[in-house]
């Protein structure tokens, strides 16, 4: 039985069945830009959708305007038009060498992008990175630009006198702001000789046994959590300690100094709000190029650099975490492991071995975006958590040294107390007969003597504290660091240091007496 369309093809053809709208046909004949302009002011009013006649090249002499896609609906995703500039006049020394090619074309397309502002045309030139960009290419002495467009209208009507000005005026001025002629040439080609030395910087990192370089002077700070320009008011520049600090010469920058990351094990350690996470930041960002004044500039790390932390909830597809992660409650199978929501340490175990397998070499770890539990099977980690556990932790018991004398330290006689506080205040001697304060203890350790609180003649304490009882005897610590003797005795500017320790002699707190003889205990 014939339907309300007969047989049905009718209604197809207006629509039934779900069929598409077919695309209107683009405007034929003589496309140019007189016949551009005349076209947006007669669609003035028209049905939004016949932006689409607009599709194809259209001929400005100097310049060809390509509307790639011409978007039916205005709050549909941005229109995409692409502009060939044919002969910008850039010399060859800006686009023969392929490091001078993208950072000429990034500077020209941040420059486009600052003419363009306040205009419904827009071009996409990322954040503080020098990278490869379609958005603005380099064509043998011409311009290559992508440039998106919220196509104007009233409603769902065409707004074509604000479209002719748009294509017709604010584009043509556009290129001829950035034919070379008209740029500043010497800032851009600062702009090349600086993106010529990080990658030269970056290049240079292998040969001298490093995986980071962070020159000194940098800015590490950024404006904010989402924003990635640099701090500008209250940054610290960064400088490197003596000694992790190296020489490089670079091509335009002449030789600068910084810090050099080296191969092998690195661990940064502070409190909070020190930088470490910035500097990690910094770190993990530089496998790119920056532009000129962003501060990070000469922060560079090898290319093949990854940045690990946990993510859970991931999807991980047949994956061997087998090095890290066995005898799941689940039963899977961890040499081939497969998930549609991994754990927080299943998801790092998986990021590590996803990023070596991908042939990186440098790994970048935040520990407070980390998988606790994962990390703390490593026996480096062990240690370093014991140690720090050991100085630092609640509940822990502490030993020093107490004596009657200020000579030197006895071979039994050590103080041990249990606290429950993170700067330990009192300690109890071993000898009833004997009884001393200690004041706070002070960190980080080693290099950090203690800080008293209130005189106290006639006492002996060493420093820093352990958690077991040491040797005595003159050496070096099982863990390199050096234990000194502290004793008040007498009363000078300066506290002295042993021969045997790698502590700098220190400053006493006002109104307390200098050590005037030390030993070593291991």
């Amino acid at each position: 039985m014939a339907g309300r369309y007969g047989s049905g093809g009718q209604g197809r053809r207006h629509g039934g069945g779900g069929g598409r709208r077919p695309e209107p046909e683009p405007i034929r004949g003589v496309r140019d830009d007189a016949r551009l302009s005349s076209e947006l002011l007669r669609m003035d009013g028209d049905s939004y959708g016949r932006y689409k006649t607009l599709k194809g090249d259209w001929d400005f002499g100097d310049f060809t305007l390509t509307v790639q896609h011409a978007q039916a609906d205005p709050f549909a995703p941005p229109s995409r038009v692409r502009v060939l500039i044919h002969d910008a006049g850039v010399p060859k020394s800006a686009w023969a060498d392929p490091v001078r090619r993208r950072a000429t074309a990034d500077h020209l397309g941040r420059r486009a992008r600052r003419l363009l502002r306040g205009s419904l045309l827009r071009i996409d030139t990322g954040g503080q990175q020098v990278i490869e960009r379609s958005s603005c290419q380099l064509t043998d002495g011409g311009i290559d630009l992508r440039i998106g467009i919220d196509l104007p209208g009233r409603g769902r009507r065409i707004d074509g006198r604000a479209a002719a000005r748009e294509f017709c005026a604010t584009l043509p001025d556009l290129v001829d702001d950035l034919y070379w002629e008209e740029i500043d040439v010497a800032e851009a080609e600062a702009y090349a000789d600086s993106v010529a030395d990080t990658v030269a910087l970056r290049a240079r990192l292998a040969e001298r046994g490093l995986v980071a370089f962070v020159a000194d002077g940098a800015i590490l700070p950024r404006r904010s959590g989402v924003s990635d320009e640099p701090m500008t008011r209250g940054a610290v520049p960064f400088a490197s300690p003596d000694s992790l600090r190296v020489s490089v010469d670079l091509p335009h920058r002449g030789t600068v100094t910084g810090m050099g990351v080296p191969e092998g094990i690195t661990l940064i350690v502070g409190g909070g709000f020190h930088g470490k996470s910035t500097l990690l930041h910094a770190l993990e960002r530089g496998v790119y190029d920056h532009i000129p004044g962003d501060g990070r500039e000469l922060v560079v790390t090898r290319d093949d650099a990854v940045k690990i932390r946990a993510e859970e909830g991931r999807r991980v597809e047949r994956t061997d975490v087998s090095p890290f992660v066995r005898g799941l409650p689940t039963g899977a199978d961890t040499r081939d492991f497969r998930t549609e929501n991994a754990s927080g340490s299943t998801s790092q175990a998986a990021n590590i071995c996803e990023a070596v397998e991908a042939g990186s070499r440098t790994l970048l770890v935040d520990e407070d975006s980390t998988a606790t539990n994962l990390m703390i099977r490593d026996e480096r980690m062990q240690a370093l958590v014991h140690a720090t556990a050991n100085r630092w932790s609640r509940s822990s018991t502490w030993y020093a040294p107490c004596a009657a004398s200020t000579a030197s330290p006895p071979s039994s006689s050590w103080a041990a107390a249990a606290t429950t506080s993170t700067s330990p205040t009192r300690w109890s001697c071993s000898t009833p007969t004997t009884r001393t304060t200690s004041p706070s203890v002070p960190g980080p350790w080693p290099g950090s003597g203690p800080t008293p609180t209130s005189p106290h003649p006639a006492t002996a304490w060493w420093t820093p504290p352990r958690s077991t009882p040491p040797r005595t005897g003159a050496g070096a610590g099982s863990n390199g660091a050096t234990w000194t003797c502290w004793s008040s005795v007498t009363t000078t500017s300066t506290c002295a240091r042993s021969s045997s320790s790698s502590t700098p002699a220190r400053s006493p707190a006002p109104g307390w007496p200098c050590a005037n003889s030390c030993a070593a205990a291991t």
